[in-house]
């Protein structure tokens, strides 16, 4: 029987610890699929690395996988006509012009080692600064940030660059020979797909740019002042393409000739997986931490709250990129993980709503899940975690209830500090990731945050989102980002809204006692009762 020929398109998704290719057709119905994890490397305290060609193996695995389930669902390959690309944001890739292989392992955007690099850095700007022309030095935190968004921290890859030449003789030769390539993974993949040694394109877009230290916001190229600032030459970086167009095509394998056209970031994938394309409009991805990103518009806002100001995406080589804010909780899904594997209170994740739903409320009980710190809005690394209000009465069911309402806490805490920022108010919420499964949890941030929260049913939004900026690059069934209305139809198949259902003045009541509890969090970790030093998990602001 002849396979059926239709208009499907690809997203790879390299995770942080596993790659999946996903088929979706014009309406984000997932058609076929394929995921695979690769080996995580902790060789030494802090450190985590990848290695990229195990990274680039299990890519091209996992679109072999799924173009064979495809065809053994009816449907033929050619159905398949444009890819898009998203990653894992950060990770630094170091390779090799002449050979195309890795030079050293990746170094994953969890990973601390940098910590001495940044002291070095933060020390060179406060006494030296950047030079921004001829002469002219500009010193202090914000004469980076103006440039690039970012503070100096262990989080971005021009760090991790920085500490790969330090440390790694061939990545340092290689540099010094005009031999060394750099990029994040979706550059690295990209490089691989389109035929690596044998004329491979190396690209990245404004999305994975902006998360290196290296790239001027505005401008969306990159920073002489910044390159010279930690000593990279330009020849080693990847060429500036928007988040939508036409890169090249797959060189070899099941998929040869199809195209590439969408590269973004993750979390910015998710933002546009969920269709936030006006000012205003926000998505929180929910894992092991949360990432809220809201839209701002075509020009950045400086954040004087601690937020990220970073690229959302750019729509086209011509069109101008919208922009977003940053802002990221530590612990999400990992206080539930906690309640599981270390208190024991329930036996699965998904068994917390169902706790929590036996208490009508926390009974005055609030949980600030500083595990490690806390990160955007309270910046304190120091921050203990801590479980207030217990009494004779408590039970599982409030500790459930208030680890649900923590994270709404945090979200709405967040969503504060943004709309201080932009002075835009939020439309709306949109959730994706594994605790969005939970009505309950939803119920609860819908109450504690004030606002809608919208849950569609297929919530790979992160692929959907390279799907969407490739699709919109062809005009893939009329897509066109730069036309919202043409994407009316995408994702709608079962999304849900949850709404506030408590009064005003409970929910203003709940939030000042939860900022009362966060106090009483601070600082714990900088002390010990006898007078002792501490030392703080180190928490970037980004992380």
């Amino acid at each position: 029987m002849p396979l059926k020929q239709g208009e499907l398109v690809g997203a790879l998704d390299a995770g942080t610890t596993s790659v999946r290719f996903i088929v979706f057709d014009q309406y984000a119905n997932i058609i076929a699929q394929h995921q695979l994890e690769f080996p995580q490397y902790y060789d030494e305290p802090g450190w985590h690395s990848h290695d990229a060609s195990e990274i680039q193996a299990v890519s091209e695995n996992c679109i072999a996988e799924t173009v064979k389930e495809l065809e053994s669902l009816g449907w033929g390959r050619e159905s398949i006509k444009v890819i898009g690309i998203t990653n894992q944001r950060e990770t630094a890739v170091a390779w090799s012009r002449k050979t195309g292989k890795p030079l050293c392992k990746a170094i994953v955007w969890t990973d601390n080692r940098t910590k001495g690099v940044v002291a070095h850095f933060q020390q060179k700007l406060d006494e030296v600064g950047i030079e921004v022309q001829a002469g002219v030095f500009k010193r202090g935190k914000d004469a980076l940030s103006e440039i690039s968004g970012l503070p100096l921290s262990t989080y971005f890859s021009g760090i991790k660059l920085r500490w790969m030449l330090d440390h790694y003789p061939e990545v340092s030769m290689a540099h010094e020979s005009d031999d060394l390539l750099f990029g994040t993974v979706e550059s690295w993949i990209l490089y691989n797909l389109t035929g690596g040694v044998q004329g491979g394109i190396h690209v990245t877009d404004p999305t994975n740019a902006s998360r290196t230290l290296l790239m001027d916001l505005r401008k969306l190229e990159w920073s002489p002042p910044l390159l010279n600032f930690f000593g990279f030459r330009s020849s080693i970086l990847p060429k500036l393409v928007s988040s939508s167009q036409v890169y090249g095509s797959i060189a070899s394998g099941s998929l040869k000739g199809v195209k590439i056209a969408g590269i973004v970031g993750d979390q910015q994938g998710a933002l546009v997986g969920n269709k936030c394309f006006k000012e205003g409009e926000a998505k929180c991805t929910y894992g092991t931490g949360a990432f809220l990103l809201f839209t701002t518009g075509l020009e950045p806002v400086k954040s004087m709250n601690g937020l990220i100001s970073t690229v959302a995406f750019q729509a086209g080589p011509d069109s101008k990129p919208v922009y977003a804010l940053e802002g990221s909780i530590a612990v999400a899904g990992s206080a539930i993980k906690w309640l599981r594997d270390q208190m024991g209170l329930i036996s699965s994740a998904p068994e917390i709503n169902t706790l929590a739903a036996k208490a009508d409320t926390t009974a005055g009980l609030y949980f600030v899940t500083a595990f490690n710190g806390l990160l955007a809005p309270y910046w304190d690394p120091g921050a203990g975690g801590l479980l207030i209000g217990l009494s004779p009465y408590t039970t599982p069911a409030h500790i459930a209830r208030a680890t649900l309402e923590a994270n709404a806490f945090q979200t709405r805490a967040i969503l504060d500090a943004m709309k201080l920022d932009s002075k835009v108010d939020l439309k709306h919420l949109k959730v994706d990731g594994g605790m969005t499964n939970g009505d309950l949890a939803m119920q609860v941030l819908a109450d504690v945050g004030g606002f809608g929260v919208v849950r569609p049913e297929m919530r790979e939004s992160t692929a959907l989102g390279s799907a969407i900026l490739a699709g919109s690059a062809v005009g893939f069934c009329g897509w066109d980002i730069n036309k919202p209305e043409t994407l009316l139809q995408v994702n709608t198949k079962g999304s849900r809204t949850f709404t506030q259902s408590i009064t005003n003045e409970d929910k203003e009541q709940r939030y000042r006692r939860w900022e009362k509890a966060v106090e009483r969090a601070k600082g714990w970790a900088e002390a010990s009762d006898d007078g002792d030093s501490l030392t703080a998990a180190s928490i970037s602001r980004e992380c």
